[in-house]
């Protein structure tokens, strides 16, 4: 089985959260609805600098795959 990059999560004991799921490296779980991130991975000092730039960049695509999901369940109507 392949996994998509992204999975979009949700829980009902959460309403108001909107999770993303990253599954490739660095893996995380964003909620969108406050910008909180679960990293699934472990780093060191020295991994977290290497990896600024790319963590900043996998949330940017994060949300922006979200905004994708919403106008595509949107325009199933």
């Amino acid at each position: 089985m392949e996994v998509p990059k992204f999975l979009v999560g949700d829980n009902t004991d959460t309403p108001e959260a909107i999770y993303v799921i990253h599954t490739e490296f660095p893996r995380f779980i964003i909620d969108l609805a406050d910008d909180s991130i679960e990293w699934l991975e472990e780093f060191d000092q020295d991994d977290l600098k290497s990896l600024e730039d790319e963590m900043t960049q996998c949330v940017a695509e994060a949300s922006a795959f979200y905004d994708r999901e919403v106008e595509r369940y949107g325009s199933d109507d």
